[in-house]
């Protein structure tokens, strides 16, 4: 699917919030383990943060890591897709990122699979959260 470009008119997505249960403990799983970069954290007013983070290479949307406040916040972390794949992460190389997301311990939930889009396999951060490990055909 080309991704064309409306004249005279562009947005993009800049950040996708996430929902996490603690901020330097997302930070220590995305940049720790995963390799992403930690693009802003800023303190606000109170306890909160405006923390960003994305995957090494990344041009434009980044993970804003919201640290859940409340009971319903706190119930839909790592559900807020409804149970189904969330996030999805594209590598230039896939065997390569497998290899190291599973030496740092990252679970993923099936053996690696080609699909008519690409090389692909499901995995879980640990907070919960559905995502995709792949690589365009």
């Amino acid at each position: 699917m080309a991704r064309e470009r409306a004249p005279g008119r562009h947005q993009t997505i800049a950040a996708v919030a996430l929902l996490v249960p603690d901020y330097d403990e997302a930070i220590a799983f995305y940049v720790g383990k995963l390799g992403f970069r930690l693009l802003e954290d800023i303190a606000q007013p109170g306890p909160k943060r405006w923390v960003t983070v994305a995957p090494p290479g990344s041009g434009c949307c980044a993970l804003l890591l919201a640290q859940a406040k409340g009971d319903l916040q706190k119930e839909a972390i790592g559900n807020q897709a409804g149970g189904r794949v969330f996030l999805f992460l594209e590598t230039d190389d896939f065997d390569r990122d497998h290899a190291a997301m599973l030496t740092a311990g990252v679970k993923f939930e099936e053996a690696p699979r080609n699909e008519p889009y690409g090389r692909v396999a499901v995995w879980q951060d640990p907070f919960g959260n559905r995502w995709d490990l792949l690589q365009r055909a």
